[in-house]
């Protein structure tokens, strides 16, 4: 620039600056190299002392094993939860579907108070009351004003110890589940995850669903429910968490207050085991829009050494969905090739666990003749985790990883669910600090050793619904587990 805006007479005082610039340009790029870690090493140091600064968890445990877990925070709302180590899992194939039908019934009135009462209390706290079930898993849960904790955790206990079930209201959810169970069966992805369980765990508790099948919704009594309650909602399977503005001490007193009627003893026996079983159903159905595709392979259980590095593995092939665009932007190779080859309407990688084992895999959305294609693509990327994965992918999958554990820690109600979750699944509170020191330790050695041992050479369980004439054979993609090596 200078000798455009310098006189001629000047160019030599121009050749001098510009000599001057260029040998100033390396110090200024180690100024701005020295600036940039500085900041990053204070950004992580911010990191490190906010995930070490988390509150931490307070657990006491009642005479009857019944299980208090808190976290205090300053906010001025709490959710206080019930987590009940009962679900679907704990059912056998006369009962299947109890569990869920208890979780409706749980507002319809109790014998201290009718459902209007229960519905008008809650509406003038301005509380929020709900619930859901999983396969191994019952939660009832209140978010409310931290001034009324007391009042919350009263209903709660009423609800869980002194629920009527009254014959006209058992009716009443009979007809509301069985369209509820008619909305799932609209609903493909659901299907296509009934549908992968039920393949992959064949025989076991864990291949049912979840609503149980219509003939026992049809068929559920009163006395089936009472018969559940009496076996599965013992103390020492019951945590009370709590997120939020709530003193532990305090919760521990409305506990003893409330729940000391709750029996001791555990009549429920331990979990049958659930065999993974490599093998496929398919459901052709070429009226479907789209295709819905699920493959896995068995995971790991949720106190298993393993979790988190098979999340690093699913954070690597990463997901995409059409409508967010990215293309040749994305992190993720598969999500590229699936963007810029028009592969699939969307996918996303799961890691499923339970207590003992789990599910690993991919589920997408596809044109029905882009099936095959997909499956190569993917099948590959999971080739490329066992042989080739680099410092990169992983270094970018811890971080999403770090992301998604962090944001699930915004607000009490995400907060209570860890809490009452890792409670039950392994018996403590699993403080951020060493979820951060266990993503830390996960490098490319240990991605690739977790990936062989889970995934290469690995029976599949696939689950197919839609147009799905195309899908490739099950012995091709069993082939595709592996790669001669030389």
């Amino acid at each position: 620039f200078f000798p455009v805006c310098i006189p001629r007479a000047n160019r030599r005082v121009c050749a001098v600056m510009s000599g001057l610039i260029r040998q100033l340009r390396p110090l200024a790029r180690v100024v701005a190299s020295r600036r940039y870690s500085s900041v990053q090493a204070a950004a992580n140091s911010s990191y490190t002392q906010s995930v070490q600064q988390y509150p931490a968890t307070q657990v006491t445990t009642l005479p009857n094993g019944l299980r208090v877990a808190t976290e205090q925070t300053p906010h001025k709302t709490a959710t206080i939860g019930l987590y009940i180590d009962a679900g679907s899992r704990f059912e056998d194939a006369s009962n299947n579907g109890t569990a869920h039908f208890l979780e409706h019934m749980a507002f319809k009135g109790t014998a201290k108070r009718s459902q209007h009462q229960l519905e008008l209390e809650v509406e003038d706290l301005g509380a929020h009351l709900n619930a859901y079930t999983s396969r191994e898993h019952t939660v009832y849960y209140a978010k409310c004003f931290s001034k009324d904790a007391e009042k919350a955790v009263d209903i709660l206990a009423d609800i869980l110890q002194n629920s009527t079930f009254s014959a006209n209201q058992v009716e009443t959810e009979r007809s509301v589940i069985l369209r509820e169970m008619q909305d799932v069966n609209n609903q493909p992805a659901e299907v296509v995850f009934d549908h992968l369980h039920a393949t992959a765990f064949q025989g076991t508790p864990l291949g049912r669903t979840i609503l149980g099948p219509e003939e026992n919704i049809r068929s559920i009594t009163r006395d089936h429910l009472k018969a559940f309650v009496q076996q599965h909602y013992t103390a020492p399977r019951i945590v009370l968490a709590a997120a939020g503005g709530v003193n532990h001490d305090d919760l521990v007193r409305m506990a003893t207050a409330r729940f000391s009627g709750l029996a001791q003893g555990d009549a429920s026996p331990p979990a049958a085991p659930c065999p993974f079983t490599g093998s496929e159903v398919r459901v052709r159905d070429d009226s479907l829009p789209e295709a819905h595709i699920a493959l896995a392979v068995e995971g790991a259980g949720w106190d298993h050494p393993d979790y988190y590095p098979l999340m690093v593995l699913s954070m690597i092939v990463g997901n995409w969905d059409r409508a967010t665009g990215g293309g040749q932007n994305l992190g993720s190779k598969l999500a590229r090739s699936v963007s810029n080859n028009h592969l699939a309407h969307s996918y996303m990688s799961f890691n499923t666990s339970y207590s003992d084992t789990g599910l690993w895999g991919a589920y997408a959305v596809c044109d029905r003749n882009t099936i095959e294609d997909f499956v190569y693509e993917l099948q590959q990327e999971w080739m490329h985790l066992c042989t080739g994965v680099s410092e990169g992918e992983v270094s970018r999958a811890r971080n999403k990883l770090r992301a998604s554990l962090l944001f699930s820690l915004d607000g009490t109600t995400q907060v209570c669910d860890a809490i009452g979750s890792q409670m039950l699944n392994v018996g403590r509170r699993i403080h951020p600090a060493e979820l951060e020191a266990r993503i830390a330790s996960i490098d490319v050695s240990s991605v690739k050793d977790v990936a062989n041992r889970y995934i290469y050479d690995k029976c599949l369980a696939v689950a197919a619904v839609g147009p799905i004439e195309q899908l490739t054979d099950y012995n091709r993609m069993r082939s595709g587990m592996l790669w001669l090596r030389v």
